[in-house]
Order: structure tokens, then C-alpha cells, then sequence
């Protein structure tokens, strides 16, 4: 299974993806090769990011599990790739960051293993998240669609979230 690519999913068609995922028992939850079918209809995105804290939707997201990387296409045309070892970083699961005021392991800069690090499998979670599974078997974070475009390691978005801690905005985080 290592070094084979997971399919792309696409916004198009989240709904169809979504039956299918049904049809498989897995409710709510589309696998890349439901999405492939499903991207053969034309239905368009309803939602689309124009800015700031607007709901976002992305059109193309692909796990390429052989380079270790996650990528992600937006509607507006701005491309996010993520290294699987930032991505585990961000994972918001309650284990990782902590609950009820007690710290989350991540919050105790652990080593990660290959293991930690490996995508196995990204999943679609409604309309609003993926859940990647990592080689290690963690597979309870839902990372928002949002989440995944805030935290954009390019160069532009970091650009702006400097200029943005600068001038005192975006302190509600």
C-alpha cells in the first residue's frame, strides 16, 4: 500500500459522494473513489472563499501518500500544499491538543515517528473537513476546511499572517 497516491476528491458533487459513502456504510463520510465518481457530474460549489471569514469550500484536494504531501485547490485559485508532518502538527483532535484545560500530547513537542507522519487515508467529512488516517492508526482529528486555508504554510499566507499579528488583527484565535 505504501508509495501508492490516494485519488483526488473534488468539491464538485459533495452530495453524490456522500450517497456513496452512505452506500458503503460509512454515513456522512466520502472516500476518495466515491468522490471520483462523483466528480463526473457538473454540479457547481455553492460555497466559495472570497475572503476573511467566509466558508470555503475547496474544489480538488489529493493526499499523495508516496511524497508525503497533502494538496489543496481552492476556489479562488489559491493552491495549499502541505508537508504530512506540518499537517500532523495541526491535527485539532482532542488527544493532540488537549480538553477541559489539561494539555494535549502535541503540547508536549513529542518526536514524531514515520509512523506518526505516514498518510494512510483522508476522508471527507460533510461538506466542512477531512479526516486523514496516520499509519500509527490516529485517525480522530477533523481538520475544517477552514482550518486547512487559515493555516496555508505558503509563502503569501504566511506574508499575512505576520502582517496580521503586526497590526493586532486575527488576535481572536
Amino acid at each position: 500500500m505504501a508509495g501508492r497516491a490516494t485519488p483526488s476528491l473534488s468539491a464538485a458533487g459533495l452530495g453524490r459522494a456522500a450517497d456513496g459513502a452512505r452506500a458503503h456504510g460509512r454515513p456522512g463520510r466520502a472516500r476518495a473513489h466515491d468522490y471520483n465518481r462523483a466528480m463526473s457530474t457538473n454540479r457547481t460549489v455553492s460555497t466559495r472563499y472570497t475572503s476573511g471569514g467566509e466558508y470555503l469550500t475547496p474544489v480538488r484536494i489529493h493526499a499523495d501518500r508516496a511524497a508525503g504531501r497533502l494538496e489543496i485547490e481552492w476556489a479562488d485559485g489559491h493552491q495549499t500544499v502541505y508537508d504530512t508532518v506540518t499537517l500532523r502538527w495541526l491535527c485539532p483532535c482532542a488527544y493532540c491538543r488537549g480538553e477541559a484545560g489539561a494539555p494535549g500530547w502535541l503540547d508536549s513537542s513529542p518526536t514524531l515517528t514515520a509512523d506518526q507522519t505516514r498518510l494512510v487515508d483522508v476522508q471527507l467529512v460533510g461538506n466542512y473537513a477531512i479526516a486523514p488516517t496516520w499509519a500509527d492508526g490516529h485517525h480522530s482529528g477533523f481538520y475544517t476546511f477552514e482550518q486547512l486555508r487559515e493555516h496555508c504554510p505558503c509563502p503569501e499566507d504566511e506574508a499575512r499572517r505576520r502582517a496580521q499579528a503586526a497590526s493586532g488583527e486575527g488576535d481572536h484565535e
